[in-house]
């Protein structure tokens, strides 16, 4: 188990009750039931406290913490007979998003998301997640195969924003970006959004520009990463902290501005603690968002679409 910074003491109490259990497998007369059950006791009502009221800055660093459930695992656990296309027929294969078809409880569909990799290899292969150019115009081809046969997209967001370096502006990152919002906003098919991790920048919203929007209890959703914001503002990073408070980028500041639709509990502790549950929960809600849009015809669709981000503030205005 990979422990955040604010969750130390909790690594210090699990860690002592593993030790007590370790010492007692090799050594049959020690009995630590007691001690390793107080341990544990004392273990999870720290946890309760730590996850009770997490910062948004907390909630960053949980949104990123590296155990979570990550694009692929979703695409292997909720979908069968997942074919991926690769390519976006101009350039190059971008590896931080996958995509392709499947089918979603025996229902074909466009599936895409970015993939952050889970490990040194697989993050560097996949670029931790941040999509170049070729990468929105493989989705722009994803959605415009989706809406040519009448498929439902489902696209699974987890970037910390597009790639800023030197070529992929060279090849137009803006405008692959531009096009791939737009593309969300034109398809006559229903189109839904799970925000799974981080929700960064145009990255994000270039998959999220969805008919109904959820994200996950602990992710986060903003214009730019707390680091990015304070270098620009304070023009020091370590302002992160104040950063984040300020962008309201959580999951509950979203909902209230009406950003996103719905919200989806995660297990105590992160979805990093039971994959499982949380890959089931999030597949729950995306049966739940397309049962919503059924029936709808192709101009209701885009109306549906163009007037959810019409809306989009006042509900938190009025407030």
């Amino acid at each position: 188990m990979h422990y955040l910074e604010f969750e130390k003491p909790l690594a210090e109490i699990e860690n002592k009750a593993e030790e007590l259990r370790a010492m007692a497998a090799t050594n049959s007369e020690m009995d630590v039931k007691q001690e390793a059950s107080a341990l544990d006791r004392k273990a999870e009502t720290l946890l309760k406290d730590l996850y009770a009221n997490l910062t948004p800055w907390r909630k960053c660093q949980v949104a990123r913490h590296p155990d979570r459930p990550h694009c692929r695992d979703y695409v292997e656990a909720l979908f069968t007979e997942f074919t991926p296309l690769a390519g976006d027929r101009n350039f190059a294969e971008d590896l931080a998003v996958m995509g392709g078809l499947a089918r979603f409880n025996d229902q074909p569909v466009v599936v895409i998301g970015q993939e952050k990799g889970y490990d040194t290899h697989t993050r560097i292969e996949h670029n931790f997640g941040m999509a170049r150019p070729e990468g929105y115009r493989k989705a722009v081809r994803l959605m415009d195969l989706a809406d040519r046969f009448n498929l439902p997209v489902v696209t699974l967001v987890d970037t910390p924003g597009a790639y800023p370096g030197k070529g992929a502006e060279e090849r137009g990152q803006s405008e692959a970006i531009a096009r791939s919002t737009q593309k969300c906003l034109e398809i006559g098919v229903p189109l839904v959004s799970v925000i799974i991790g981080e929700g960064g920048s145009g990255g994000a919203v270039a998959f999220a520009s969805a008919n109904r929007v959820a994200m996950l209890e602990h992710s986060v959703y903003s214009v730019i990463t707390p680091e990015g914001c304070a270098s620009i503002l304070w023009k020091d990073a370590e302002k992160m902290r104040e950063a984040a408070e300020a962008m309201r980028l959580t999951a509950q500041d979203l909902k209230k501005l009406n950003v996103i639709d719905t919200i989806i509990k995660e297990p105590l502790g992160g979805a990093q603690r039971d994959r499982k549950a949380t890959i089931q929960a999030v597949g729950k809600e995306i049966q739940s968002m397309l049962d919503a849009l059924k029936g709808m015809d192709r101009k209701a669709l885009v109306k549906d679409r163009r007037q959810k981000f019409l809306s989009i503030g006042s509900k938190g205005l009025a407030a």
